[in-house]
């Protein structure tokens, strides 16, 4: 198991692109390269949006994107490039692994509000049956689904996921 360097249980990244969102991914970076482009070699007027692109596809990469969670004996702190996460151990009242069936099955019928598509899904999960869920996945599998007292579920995709879950479960 990783051990992060401060003596906490475990620090673990935000897992790899599965192939669908990385072809996702690739294909939402098209546009503003095409768009910068256009306007670089046939005087396009397609500067503007492809700047305003460029800007948010930062904006995702630093404010949406968490780049580590990291297990702690008190808490589970989430880390994006601007901000941290505390989930206070306390609280976590129960941490499993689940499969998009399983989810389905839990949440219901889902709707993302947040940042989808450019490195994975970011910020919200609206779903029939739980209401809104926080969801930083990356992934189609590996979900780890963090079930909180008094707040709003976690979905999340760590690398090593069945680590994560031992780390954050022990």
């Amino acid at each position: 198991m990783p051990v992060a360097a401060n003596g906490g249980a475990g620090s673990f990244r935000l897992a790899a692109m599965s192939p669908v969102i990385l072809w996702l991914t690739l294909g939402l970076w098209v546009l503003p390269v095409v768009f910068l482009a256009s306007a670089a070699f046939w005087s396009s007027p397609l500067w503007l949006p492809g700047l305003i692109l460029l800007a948010i596809y930062g904006w995702v990469w630093l404010g949406f994107r968490p780049t580590r969670f990291v297990v702690h004996r008190d808490m589970l702190e989430v880390i994006w490039p601007l901000k941290r996460r505390e989930i206070r151990r306390d609280r976590i009242a129960a941490v499993r692994l689940v499969n998009p069936r399983e989810l389905r099955n839990e949440a219901g019928w889902c709707l993302r509000m947040g940042a989808g598509g450019l490195w994975g899904g970011f910020g919200w999960l609206w779903t029939q049956r739980r209401g809104l869920i926080h969801m930083y996945v990356s992934r189609t599998d590996g979900l780890i689904w963090i079930e909180c007292a008094g707040g709003r579920p976690w979905l999340l995709t760590p690398e090593q996921p069945e680590a994560f879950l031992r780390a954050l479960s022990g």
